[in-house]
């Protein structure tokens, strides 16, 4: 399974950005499992921003900083997960993963988040 994240760029303060990611299997597959946003600023862990449960209603959580700001969806017809970022602070730049929860943990490349005040 691969996992392609993209959509990340420079932006300033306040300007919204969507974090698609794509998995490279069936759809019939892809809503059998719960997906994640990660991120990772220099200098800190990783840690988890969102994520979603399975089907197509999913059930969805948030980090303390990202709730109200952040919304993650998927499409399952598509296989893809995504990330709305809306109103993103400086402190939101970071390298962006998405993670497909399985016993082995299945990561996309990563895609950079610069946020600008």
């Amino acid at each position: 399974v691969q996992l392609q994240a993209s959509g990340g760029g420079s932006v300033q303060a306040g300007e919204s950005l969507r974090l698609p990611c794509a998995a490279s299997i069936s759809s019939r597959l892809f809503r059998l499992y719960t997906m994640n946003w990660y991120r990772e600023a220099p200098g800190k862990q990783r840690e988890l921003v969102a994520s979603i449960s399975t089907g197509s209603g999913g059930t969805t959580d948030y980090a303390d900083s990202v709730k109200g700001r952040f919304t993650i969806s998927r499409d399952n017809a598509k296989s893809t997960v995504y990330l709305q970022m809306n109103n993103p602070k400086p402190e939101d730049t970071a390298v962006y993963y998405c993670n497909l929860e399985s016993p082995v943990a299945i990561w996309g490349q990563g895609t950079q988040v610069t946020v600008s005040s």
